[in-house]
């Protein structure tokens, strides 16, 4: 289970004492990555550096209000700092206007500037309808993202087994889903795994790996 995770510290208050723990513990679990804000991204790649372990980071977060210019360029200084990863959060006013054209843009613009790195497109599912949750995925998939990403963990709630079904259903093999957002325990791992998750961004992967051994151990 340990490199479907997204070893996650995110929080405005986040210290460097506390980034260095997460990288610890990610390369004691061989997580598949940390996920940390972008001031953090150089700090990362200096403690995982020789490891398995990948700097992922945000873009537009956590609104997705920024400019596609802004975001492009917040990809590129995060890669130039050492990250391998971009979870970059799409522009939700635009989509609700129907907006699609824009949409599009804005994550292949984070696409191009991120090159070789993955991309993964945050729609934020609990501030959807399925219908524009459908519309986000294949906007995702038309600009070349990596994968689908259902929520920030900021916003009004998380992901859901149901959202993780249906992204997985639209995707189909042309993208990956990552589930983020509320998944604190073992059981909520292996339910969006088997919805069709790829990834999981969470906080408490440590928590959740420990579980599964105690589990593993009866």
């Amino acid at each position: 289970m340990n490199k479907y995770i997204d070893h996650t510290l995110l929080k405005q208050n986040a210290t460097r004492e506390q980034i260095v723990t997460l990288c610890t513990e990610a390369l004691t679990y061989d997580f598949a990555s940390v996920c940390v804000n972008p001031t953090w991204v150089e700090t990362c790649a200096k403690q995982l550096t020789g490891s398995s372990v990948k700097v992922c980071t945000v873009i537009g977060f956590p609104l997705g209000a920024t400019t596609s210019e802004v975001k492009a360029f917040e990809t590129r200084n995060a890669i130039e700092n050492g990250a391998q990863e971009i979870d970059m959060v799409i522009n939700i006013g635009a989509l609700k206007d129907k907006h699609m054209s824009l949409v599009t843009a804005d994550i292949r613009a984070v696409k191009k500037a991120a090159g070789s790195a993955i991309v993964k497109v945050i729609i934020e599912t609990c501030l959807l309808s399925d219908e524009e949750k459908i519309l986000a995925c294949k906007a995702a998939v038309d600009a070349g993202a990596d994968f689908v990403k259902t929520s920030t963990g900021f916003s009004i709630a998380g992901a859901t087994v149901e959202d993780v079904r249906l992204m997985k259903s639209v995707v189909g093999n042309s993208a990956l889903v990552k589930a983020a957002g509320g998944v604190r325990t073992y059981e909520d791992l292996v339910a969006m795994i088997e919805a069709g998750a790829d990834r999981i961004g969470t906080s408490a992967g440590v928590v959740l790996l420990n579980k599964q051994t105690n589990l593993q151990s009866y």
